[in-house]
Parts: C-alpha cells; structure tokens; sequence
C-alpha cells in the first residue's frame, strides 16, 4: 500500500508516532487494543500509509503519556499533515526536523546534494564532526556525542546492502575552510576520496571564482522515492524547509542540474581532492 500523502509534515508524523511509541516500549498490538483499533490500522499510520484525525492522534498521545509541548507539536503535524510543505522554523520543531530528514534518507532511493561551504553531514568523518560541535553555540558534550553517534549512524545509508545513490555536489571553498585543524581537514579530504570510490557515490566540485550561479544562493538536498514524489529540503541554522510542491522540487531539481554542469568531473574532483589533502 503506498502512503495516502507523501509530504513531509505526514512523514514526520507517521515517524514519529512510531518512534514515541517504541521508546516507551508500548507494543504495536496492546497499543490498538487500548485504542480499540486493529493493529493493521495502527501499523499503516505509522508507516505513513493512512493518515490519523487529530482526534486519533490526541488518543495515541494520551495513552502514551505524552504532554506539553511535544503533544502540541505533533498535534500541529496532524492537522497539517495534508499540506505540500513543512516549515521547522523553531527549537522545537528541530527534533521533528530531525526525524523528518532521518526518514527521508533512510527511505529515499537517490539524494541529491548541494554543499557549497561544509563537507555534507553523509560525507563527514567523526574529527570533523567533533570540530563543529565543538563551536555550537549551547551544545553540552553529552549533546555533542549523542548529535555524534547519531551522525554517523545517519551514514550508514551508503555502505549498506542496498545502498542510497548519493550525487555530492561541493562548492571548493568547502575544502579550504579549516575544520579542526590541518590534520582533521587532511583526514577529511581522505575520507571523501575513499567514499567517492564507491560505485552508488558520485562526487563532484563546483570550482570556486566562476561567477554567478544559483547554488551561492545557499545548500540543498533533494529525495527520491520509488512511487512517489521527491522532496527537496533548505536548511538554515535555525531552521528547515522541506518542500513538496512539484515547482519548488522542479526548481531545485533544475538549479543541481546546473550545478552539475558547473562542476568538475569525478576524476577532476578526485585529483583535486587528492592535490587539497596534501
């Protein structure tokens, strides 16, 4: 059964119905019990495949003991849920976000990526992870290492037996910054060369200094789904756009198009990879 919306604000709930459920350990079928539902019903609305009123939502939440701030937040996913776009525009909204993106990767097909300044979080080893959790501004260590594993863990969508066909596309200036130091940034520009060799990774750099184009408007990602359409996501540092409208993820689609035309080839990429690591 293919899901009833595809946008994201109804991934978002769907995941995280789940999620809130699993991490109190409440099983999927004694859950529909208590609810009065079948657990078919319950197992499709949380994998996105029917959508849940608001009223269903408000019971789910209530028997899970779930209160105040997050009850509104999830609430507020299932009243939108229908809508094409969803904007995590606050701090709490970010753990939605973040459910939002780990779902999107983990069920995407192909990703498209658009980096111009920062190595992409896919791509990132744990030293330079560390260097940019190390400047966040109101990050504990215990924040930092949880946003650590949980990065990494992100990660494993490239190396596992049916990988997720990622295209990097990085602005150069991304492997100039200094993150953490000569040797972190070294080690990074290694690991990138040790990804790019894989067969579902192609990696290319956009030069830096060649005048306009719509990629210095800012980073992107695009999903594809089998059966269902893309999305495309903007990110800024405190907050996320995930777009579903067929123009918005048109116009993204067309900018990664140009991008890629401005870019080096992957055997280019590599040699200047290999020339940056030195």
């Amino acid at each position: 059964m293919k899901p009833t919306s595809s946008g994201p604000a109804a991934r978002t709930l769907a995941a995280s119905l789940r999620e809130e459920r699993e991490a109190r350990n409440v099983g999927l079928r004694v859950l529909a019990d208590e609810l009065g539902i079948l657990p078919q019903l319950l197992s499709a609305w949380e994998k996105g495949q029917r959508l849940p009123s608001v009223e269903d939502v408000s019971a789910i939440l209530a028997l899970l003991g779930i209160h105040g701030e997050k009850r509104d937040r999830i609430r507020t996913l299932a009243r939108h849920a229908r809508e094409p776009n969803w904007l995590a525009s606050s701090n709490a909204d970010l753990p939605f976000a973040l459910t939002t993106r780990l779902d999107l990767e983990r069920t995407a097909t192909a990703i498209i990526t658009w980096s111009p300044l920062i190595i992409p979080g896919l791509l990132q080893t744990p030293d330079y992870i560390r260097s940019i959790m190390d400047n966040s501004a109101g990050v504990t260590i215990e924040q930092a290492d949880k946003r650590l594993r949980m990065r990494l863990a992100r990660q494993k969508i490239l190396t596992r037996s049916d990988p997720v066909r990622f295209t990097a596309l990085l602005g150069e200036r991304s492997l100039q910054e200094n993150f953490g130091g000569a040797g972190v940034m070294s080690d990074q520009l290694d690991h990138l060369l040790d990804m790019s060799a894989r067969r579902n990774i192609s990696l290319h750099i956009v030069p830096a200094g060649i005048g306009y184009h719509p990629g210095l408007m800012g980073p992107f990602d695009i999903y594809e789904f089998p059966g269902s359409p893309a999305i495309a996501s903007v990110e800024h540092i405190y907050s996320t756009a995930f777009l579903h409208e067929e123009s918005q993820v048109t116009g993204h689609k067309h900018d990664a198009k140009v991008l890629r035309g401005l870019a080096l080839s992957e055997e280019a990429s590599q040699a200047l990879l290999r020339e940056a690591a030195r």
